[in-house]
């Protein structure tokens, strides 16, 4: 909790009749987020799955001498709509919609008939994109509702922006890459174009021949065919099926030979159209999309918003406060921004005109610049201050904004920062962007390497005395991460094994038993605390630490929780968790929290249980049991396949 005021915005900068935004209409912004179901990653996956079904499910490309195989521009702009699509879906839901019918109709361009859609896979692509569709439409009535919310906050009064932010101008970055892409699409599209009518004009005038297979190299991809007493090398994508003896039809000039079912090969400048169309279509769909957001906020009077702002001392972030939450308890809102200057209307003066002593001005703010980015990089730097502010534009999820705020490296001045990023709220979960993390070094750990403590008498607050032992152990999330280490284990057995195995395939493989070490402690690591100390739960055996041997109970950033011991060594059980997927779960991080109440045990006796643990609530190690599980996968991967 901060206990400092916020920097003070001088009077004269606060437009009249700008409204605070308050606590309790923040919450109800804050409650008008999208449901889950609506998250962009439930989308892109239905989409990628439905896709995979759908290629799965097409048939193979028969290449023949009267349907040769030659470019497909139209199906290569709708495998480019999918990329795009799914890119949208996440940062520009209302570019989605269209890539969503551009993908179907598309599919069915392709395809050649309307009947396709009644094709299973077809059937489950329109149905992803119909869930697609509808978590977007939900999204966009969802900042729909932000955006009244806030208006009803900020009132009627509304003014024009500072004349700073009116200088500040998005997109041009972008509009230059996506230039770039495009034209390097245009010149694969030139050359592949180049490449079809000079076979075109070569092959006017030839015939096509029969010879006979001789030869054919599925590693090379290139098979021999014998045309009379001369054998011609030619180069296939379907080797397979030209096996030896069969006939191929060749067109044939001199030296040159191609197949005529497979006369030209432009796949490469296909790669470099398609690259260049999804590369430069989302950027310049972003460059647009900024610059219509910056000018949006230089037409006109806009609403205002009182609120307090800080910057986030680990991600940059701009991170917004309620007006009436001074200790800065609860975000709103983050975003990125940027500095934003009015321009000088005389142009920059005669160097000439400046005295000797801006040199050494000059050096002094070199050498403070200097010490300042050596304490970031000892974690020394103090946090950066809550600021008062005042929010230019009304704040939805998606939106862009502007501010005024005291600067927070000279107070005395006053900064004008535009948002270069959108508008996300502070809401654990998917849908929101999280909560800032603590600044490091700012919990009596001068190193600033452990994340911060919740103090002994705050948590032993939420603790009542109980008879009972207390147990702490594998969540849903760490037996996930389990799980997951368990199939990367899994999956390596099998790819040393399955082939031809040698004893240089000894090594990686104790390397991967060393995985069931982790993947035991996520599935079933269990800490108890009876009447005489901890029982602790490791992946091989079960170790008792009294509470006199105790010194402190920790969680380190790294997903460790720590016993340690007076006797300067630890008992260590890692992973039990994954602090970051939890918190973007909206769940409390189960590690760091049974550290803490181990810790607050160790420091309150009163609130040690009063019976001893018995052997179930002591725990039992799996990894003899999956040690065992693993030879087996081992033995069957050599045996069996």
């Amino acid at each position: 909790m901060d206990t400092t005021s916020p920097l003070p915005l001088p009077a004269d900068r606060i437009p009249p009749g700008t409204a605070d935004w308050r606590s309790a209409d923040a919450r109800r912004w804050l409650d008008a987020v999208p449901a889950a179901w609506a998250h962009p990653l439930w989308a892109v996956l239905a989409l990628v799955l439905a896709a995979l079904w759908v290629i799965a499910a097409a048939p193979d490309t028969v290449c023949t001498p009267a349907e040769p195989c030659g470019t497909d521009w139209p199906g290569l702009c709708v495998a480019a709509a999918l990329p795009l699509t799914l890119y949208w879906v996440v940062r520009q839901p209302r570019l989605a919609l269209p890539g969503l019918a551009v993908l179907v109709l598309g599919d069915v361009v392709v395809s050649g008939s309307v009947a396709s859609l009644g094709e299973p896979s077809m059937l489950g692509f329109v149905a992803a994109s119909a869930f697609t569709a509808a978590g977007l439409l939900h999204r966009i009535g969802a900042a729909a509702r932000q955006r009244a919310l806030a208006r009803e906050a900020a009132g009627p009064a509304v003014h024009p922006v500072p004349a700073a932010a009116l200088t500040f101008r998005r997109g041009r970055l972008s509009f230059a890459l996506a230039g770039l892409l495009l034209a390097a699409a245009v010149f694969g599209f030139w050359q592949a174009q180049r490449v079809v009518d000079d076979f075109e004009r070569r092959a006017a005038a030839l015939t096509p021949v029969t010879g006979t297979v001789t030869r054919s190299d599925a590693d090379e991809l290139v098979i021999d065919v014998a045309v009379g007493e001369r054998v011609h090398r030619v180069e296939t994508a379907f080797s397979e099926r030209y096996p030896v003896d069969s006939r191929a039809d060749l067109l044939v000039d001199g030296d040159w030979a191609r197949l005529a079912a497979e006369p030209y090969d432009v796949f490469g400048w296909e790669l470099l159209v398609l690259a260049g169309l999804v590369g430069g279509l989302a950027f310049l769909a972003n460059a647009v999309d900024g610059r219509t957001r910056s000018r949006q906020l230089h037409r006109g009077p806009l609403p205002v918003l009182r609120v307090l702002v800080r910057e986030g001392h680990d991600d940059g972030k701009t991170w917004v406060y309620a007006a009436d939450d001074p200790a800065a308890e609860r975000p709103l809102l983050h975003f990125h921004s940027l500095h934003s200057f009015e321009e000088d209307p005389d142009g920059p003066g005669d160097p000439h005109d400046e005295d000797d002593e801006d040199d050494d001005e000059d050096d002094d703010e070199l050498a403070e610049g200097l010490r300042k980015v050596g304490a970031i990089l000892k974690g020394e730097d103090p946090p950066p201050p809550l600021r008062e502010a005042v929010l230019y534009g009304l704040p939805y999820t998606g939106a862009e904004l502007a501010f005024i705020a005291p600067d927070d490296e000279d107070p005395g001045e006053v900064a004008v920062e535009c948002s270069v990023t959108a508008v996300k709220p502070a809401v654990p979960g998917l849908f929101g962007g999280g909560l800032p993390t603590p600044a490091p070094g700012r919990s009596g750990h001068p190193d600033g390497a452990r994340p911060r403590r919740r103090p002994v008498d705050e948590v032993a607050a939420t603790l009542a005395p109980s008879p009972a032992p207390r147990t702490w152990g594998a969540t849903g999330v760490s037996r996930g991460v389990g799980v997951f280490l368990l199939l990367v284990q899994g999956g390596g057995v099998w790819s040393l094994l399955d082939g031809e195995v040698s004893w240089l395939s000894v090594f990686p493989l104790i390397g991967l038993l060393f995985v069931v070490t982790s993947a035991s402690t996520a599935l079933n690591w269990r800490l108890t605390a009876d009447r005489d100390g901890l029982w602790i739960a490791g992946p091989w055996r079960v170790r008792r630490v009294l509470w006199d041997e105790v010194a402190a109970v920790r969680h380190n950033r790294g997903g460790d929780l720590v016993v340690v011991r007076e006797a300067d060594t630890e008992v260590t059980l890692s992973p039990v968790g994954w602090p970051w997927l939890e918190r973007r779960l909206g769940r409390e991080p189960y590690g760091p929290r049974a550290a803490d109440e181990a810790h607050a045990l160790l420091r309150r006796p009163a609130l040690r249980p009063e019976q001893p643990a018995t052997a179930a609530q002591q725990g039992m190690p799996a990894g003899p049991l999956l040690a065992v599980a693993s030879v087996l996968w081992g033995a069957a991967v050599l045996l069996l396949f």
